[in-house]
């Protein structure tokens, strides 16, 4: 009880720890391939975990699909020792990843377009809502790298760890609009995908720079109705 009201209260701050640990934890390990067998589950779990205040009060039907979601995210990993050698299995964890993600994202959305006010939920949301954007980029065109591994120069493919790495700083510098070169999409989809979150990056900046600022107005308009004259 005390932690599922801990979750609700710090749902946003819960889910930003998560997701910034799930997708730079690289930076302090040296061992790739310890992190695919034994940090990533463990990651998801955290992940998964951070996302249950998200989903507190939202209806059944959300939580059963959270649920069941996470489980399958959960175990993908797990199942890449006995299955990972098959190219299918890469291609569905990506997939469902994808989806996982996009889920969280849709209800990261909700909840930063309705209220009328800012405050530290607001903030902690829309920081979740970028690095969620990340997380979808990484997956998404991780499914389609291990499709056809000729569609990006520059990646590391000697494990999965090491694509993975070098796919989230490639959507970290995409989204941010960066863009060292180092990377480089070499297939027309691939292409054409990196632009759309090129662009979804700039104009999820742009709305919500507009929303935080509408909701400061707002709120400052309230406050100045309510004084006194």
């Amino acid at each position: 009880m005390i932690v599922k009201q801990f979750l609700q209260q710090y749902k946003y701050e819960v889910l930003l720890i998560a997701l910034m640990q799930h997708l730079f934890i690289g930076i302090f390990l040296k061992d790739l391939p310890f992190y695919t067998e034994v940090i990533w589950p463990i990651n998801m779990l955290i992940l998964g975990l951070a996302s249950v205040g998200v989903f507190i009060g939202k209806g059944e039907w959300k939580n059963i699909t959270r649920n069941a979601l996470f489980l399958l995210v959960l175990a993908l990993p797990i199942g890449l020792r006995f299955w990972g050698r098959y190219p299918g299995y890469f291609l569905f964890l990506n997939v469902a990843y994808v989806v996982f993600f996009i889920f969280i994202f849709w209800q990261i959305v909700g909840f930063l377009i309705r209220p009328g006010y800012i405050n530290a939920d607001i903030i902690s949301a829309s920081a979740c809502g970028y690095l969620l954007l990340i997380e979808i980029s990484t997956f998404l065109l991780q499914y389609f790298l291990y499709q056809n591994p000729a569609s990006f120069k520059g990646i590391d493919m000697s494990n999965p760890a090491a694509t993975y790495v070098d796919l989230v700083y490639f959507s970290s510098i995409t989204l941010t609009s960066i863009g060292f070169g180092d990377i480089t999409p070499s297939a027309h989809y691939t292409k054409l995908i990196t632009s759309v979150f090129g662009i979804a990056g700039q104009f999820y900046t742009v709305v919500l720079v507009g929303i935080i600022i509408s909701k400061f107005s707002s709120k400052n308009s309230t406050d100045e109705h309510s004084k006194p004259l």
